[in-house]
C-alpha cells in the first residue's frame, strides 16, 4: 500500500510557539548552542533554542482550543499542486542531511518533501535536554530532477513529514505523512496498516469527516533505545498533544499519551483509530475479478472486552457504507489483525501481504463506557484504506471537554491473549446442503476453520456443537470435527435465507462459537453477511 493520500483540511496554526512551552528565557549560551547543534546535525543551521516539555506542549494545547482555529498558509498552492505521485516520488532526501546522522547510537531522521497529496508544512524540532530547535525545510536537502515542478517551489514553512531510520541503515521502521497518520514496518519490515492521531465523524451521518493534522513535531532519543515523538494535532473542532515513546523488539512498540482538547461538538468521537485496507479474501472472493486468492492488510477485527470475551470478526467489503458498533467497557484490547500467514494465500511477490503486521491497542487505565466502532467502505481496488477502527466515548463529545487515553501500540505477528482460546483461522462460504442431493435453494454453507488450541485430547466422538445465532435465516446441520491428518478443527452449518426478500439487503448478523458440554472452545466470532453477495456468490457457480 502507498502512503495514504485521503484528502486533508487545512489544519495549523502559524504561530503557535507565542504561547510557550515552557517557562524561562528562550536562549542557551552560545557555546552550548553550538554543542548540541554538533550533537544532533549536519549538514544544517537549527533554529534558535526555546524550553520544551511535555507539559508545556499539554498546555499549548489546551490554550489553542480555547481559540478559533486558524489554518496554516500553503505557500506556492499552485506549485505544491503540480508535484503528484509520480514526481514526489522521484524526489530522494539526501541522507548526508540527516538529523542525528552522525551519531551511530542514534535513529537518524529523514524528511519528505511536500507534495499534491500532502501540501500543509509541518514544522519539526529536534530536542534534546528540555530544549528544542527547528529543523528548517531546505531543498539543499533533496535531490530534485531538473524537469520537476518541485524546482520552483521557494516559500514553503516546513516539511510534508518525517521518517526514521534503523541505526544500522537498514532503512526506514517508521514514518508520519500526512493528517495525523504514522506507519511503521512492524514485525517483518513491511510496512502495511496506518493508525492515526484522532478520527471526527468518520462515516457520520450528521456530517463530512473532519481530519485533525499533527502541525508540529518535536523528536527526541530516548533512553534505552527509545525514539520519542512529540506532536501538537489542530483542526477546526479539536487540539491535542500526543507523546508517542517507540521502540523495537519482536515488531514496534509505541506506548501513546494523547491530551485532546475539544473546540466544537463531534457526533462520533475516535480514538486510537486504525487504518487498513481490506478488497477479498477467502468468504468472499467472488467480489472481485482479481488473479491472486486474496488481497487484504488485515482480515479481521479482534476485541478484548472488560469481561474477558474475545471477538473475532472477519472483514468485509460491503455493498454499502457500514459502521457497527461493539460495546466493550473497560476495554481490555482492540486491533486489526492479519491472520492469514501463508504466502500461497496471496501469491503476491510484490508486496507480500502475509507479512502485514497486526496492529494491537491496548489502553493502559480504565477507559469507561464506550463502543468499538468497524468502518467498512466498498473498494474495487488495493490502492484505499477503506477499514478504519477507533474506540467511542459513550457519553456525547461537545465542545470544551478534555480527554486524556494512554495505551499501547504494538505492531506484532500474533497475539495471544489470556484467556486463551482456540481462533478461527479462515472462513469459506459455498452452497448449501448435502453432496448427493438436491441442493436447497438460497442456502450456502459457512465453514469455518478453527485452531487446535484447547482440543487436545477430543475426537469425532466428542460431538462438539458450533453454536450459532442468526438475526436473519434459518440455521442448520451444525457440525464440529478435527480435520483428518491437519492440525485444526472444522465447524461448519447451513444458512437459509431464502425467507428474506429480494430487495431486502439488511445484514445478516451471525454469532458463533464451538462449544463442548456447555464450555466455549472457541473465541466468539461474529459474522456479517448480505444477502445480495450470497445470491451473486450462488448465482455464479448455478
Amino acid at each position: 500500500m502507498n502512503d495514504s493520500t485521503e484528502n486533508e483540511f487545512n489544519l495549523s496554526r502559524r504561530k503557535m510557539l507565542a504561547a510557550g512551552l515552557g517557562t524561562g528565557a528562550f536562549f542557551l549560551l552560545p557555546q552550548v548552542a553550538r554543542a548540541q547543534a554538533d550533537a544532533i546535525a549536519q549538514g544544517m543551521n537549527l533554529g534558535p533554542a526555546e524550553p520544551f516539555s511535555h507539559d508545556g506542549l499539554r498546555e499549548l494545547a489546551r490554550n489553542l482550543a480555547k481559540d478559533s482555529f486558524n489554518p496554516m498558509n500553503v505557500a506556492d498552492a499552485d506549485v505544491v499542486e503540480k508535484i503528484d505521485y509520480d514526481a514526489h516520488g522521484k524526489i530522494k532526501f539526501r541522507k548526508d542531511h540527516a538529523l542525528w546522522g552522525r551519531d551511530q547510537s542514534s535513529y537518524p531522521v529523514h524528511f519528505f518533501f511536500p507534495g499534491r497529496y500532502f501540501p500543509e508544512p509541518v514544522h519539526i524540532y529536534a530536542v534534546e535536554d528540555g530544549s528544542a530547535r527547528e529543523v528548517p525545510f531546505s531543498k539543499d536537502f533533496f535531490t530534485i530532477p531538473e524537469d520537476s515542478p518541485a524546482q520552483d517551489l521557494h516559500d514553503t514553512e516546513g516539511f510534508a513529514g518525517f521518517s526514521v531510520q534503523d541505526t544500522k541503515g537498514k532503512g526506514d521502521w517508521m514514518a508520519f505523512l500526512g493528517a495525523s497518520y504514522w506507519r511503521t514496518s512492524g514485525y517483518s519490515g513491511q510496512f502495511g496498516l496506518s493508525v492515526r492521531g484522532l478520527a471526527l465523524d468518520t462515516a457520520s451521518p450528521d456530517g463530512p469527516e473532519e481530519f485533525p493534522r499533527f502541525t508540529r513535531f518535536w523528536l527526541e532519543q530516548g533512553e534505552n533505545g527509545e525514539f520519542i515523538t512529540y506532536a501538537l494535532l489542530e483542526s477546526p473542532r479539536a487540539t491535542g498533544a500526543y507523546r508517542i515513546a517507540s521502540r523495537l523488539g519482536d515488531g514496534v512498540i509505541q506506548d501513546v499519551s494523547a491530551d485532546i482538547f475539544l473546540r466544537g461538538d463531534v457526533s462520533r468521537l475516535g480514538i486510537a483509530p486504525l487504518t487498513s485496507m481490506y478488497w477479498f479474501g477467502k468468504h468472499d472472493g467472488h467480489v472481485a475479478p482479481d488473479w491472486r486468492p486474496e488481497v487484504h492488510d488485515s482480515d479481521g477485527l479482534l476485541l478484548h472486552t472488560g469481561a474477558g470475551e474475545h471477538i473475532w470478526r472477519p472483514l468485509n467489503n460491503p455493498p454499502r457504507i457500514m459502521a457497527n458498533s461493539f460495546e466493550a467497557p473497560s476495554l481490555k484490547g482492540f486491533g486489526l489483525a492479519q491472520r492469514e500467514r501463508n504466502f500461497s494465500e496471496y501469491q503476491d511477490d510484490g508486496v507480500f501481504y502475509e507479512k502485514r503486521a497486526t496492529a494491537w491497542v491496548e489502553p493502559q487505565d480504565d477507559w469507561g463506557d464506550g463502543a468499538v466502532t468497524l468502518i467498512e467502505i466498498p473498494t474495487d481496488d488495493e490502492t484505499y484504506d477503506n477499514i478504519v477502527a477507533f474506540w467511542t466515548p459513550k457519553d456525547a463529545a461537545t465542545s470544551g471537554q478534555e480527554y486524556s487515553f494512554n495505551y499501547r501500540l504494538s505492531w506484532v505477528r500474533d497475539l495471544t491473549l489470556a484467556p486463551q482460546k482456540a481462533r478461527f483461522t479462515a472462513v469459506r462460504i459455498g452452497a448449501g446442503g448435502v453432496p448427493g442431493q438436491d441442493r436447497p435453494a438460497n442456502t450456502v454453507k459457512i465453514v469455518c476453520d478453527v485452531e487446535r488450541t484447547g482440543f487436545q485430547g477430543l475426537g469425532r466422538s466428542d460431538k462438539l456443537q458450533p453454536k450459532v445465532t442468526a438475526s436473519h435465516g434459518e440455521i442448520s446441520l451444525p457440525a464440529a470435527y478435527p480435520v483428518v491428518d491437519q492440525d485444526y478443527w472444522r465447524a461448519l452449518f447451513d444458512l437459509d435465507f431464502s425467507a428474506i426478500a429480494q430487495d431486502d439487503d439488511t445484514p445478516i448478523d451471525l454469532r458463533v462459537y464451538v462449544d463442548n458440554d456447555g464450555t466455549a472452545m472457541t473465541e466468539t466470532m461474529i459474522l456479517q453477511l448480505f444477502p445480495s453477495q450470497l445470491r451473486e456468490l450462488l448465482a455464479e457457480h448455478s
